[in-house]
């Protein structure tokens, strides 16, 4: 019992981090993004990738709980790791846009001379991320609905339970979202999948994003089925 206990602290410690970690990825992020000149942009990303590392030593930790048979309920990591992967793949954009040096001659030329299927591929990537990043803000705010519904003592009445039960089913379904646009983002960037397919699920996609709360949205459940979406 007191190795289950010292365990939880453990996990919980961790989670805390995760949860500050992303917080201080994300203000450094929008930082990187708004620099007034190319040495703010460096400083920031520097410290982009020192968050990053940090982020990714704790991910190694919540793969070896993950993979532990002491622990039942395994959401919390599963949830927790995937955050920081998404966080990871945002880092990619960064560094490779470090890597053209956008702002330079050079990066400027390179542009200039991108041919088209390389502009799509950057297109896209850019969009899935920011996809993926706006349902995981979506997810953070059912997270902390769900968790005021649970954090009281007393049993909760029909209304929330209802209620409850509905958060629990839109982060279900966030989640397939994101581990979908997550697997289609690693094969564009091995080219495994053609941005014409991708094209062709956008609009089904942005209004999942942006009407899944409305009253009368109506959610297709087949949004990924021709893709051939290689198992995660």
């Amino acid at each position: 019992m007191a190795d289950r206990r010292k365990l939880q602290g453990e996990i919980d410690r961790c989670l805390k981090k995760v949860t500050e970690g992303v917080e201080s990825f994300e203000d450094i992020w929008q930082k990187v993004h708004s620099a007034a000149n190319a040495n703010q942009k460096e400083k920031y990303e520097a410290d982009l990738k020192r968050e990053i590392k940090k982020l990714q030593r704790l991910r190694d930790h919540i793969k070896t709980w993950c993979s532990s048979s002491d622990i039942k309920d395994k959401r919390i990591l599963v949830e927790n790791r995937k955050l920081i992967e998404t966080q990871m793949e945002r880092f990619k954009i960064v560094e490779r846009e470090t890597k053209t040096k956008a702002y330079s001659k050079e990066g400027l030329g390179a542009a200039a001379k991108m041919d088209p299927h390389s502009k799509e591929k950057g297109d896209v990537t850019n969009w899935l991320s920011v996809t993926i990043e706006n349902l995981n803000l979506q997810l953070e705010q059912f997270e902390s609905r769900i968790e005021q519904l649970t954090t009281k003592k007393k049993k909760m009445d029909k209304d929330k339970q209802d209620i409850f039960e509905e958060l629990k089913a839109q982060q279900d379904k966030h989640l397939f979202h994101i581990k979908q646009l997550e697997t289609i983002m690693r094969m564009v960037d091995n080219d495994a999948l053609p941005i014409e397919q991708i094209k062709k699920i956008k609009d089904d996609v942005e209004y999942y994003v942006d009407c899944n709360q409305d009253p009368d949205f109506e959610e297709n459940d087949f949004i990924y089925d021709e893709l051939d979406l290689e198992d995660v």
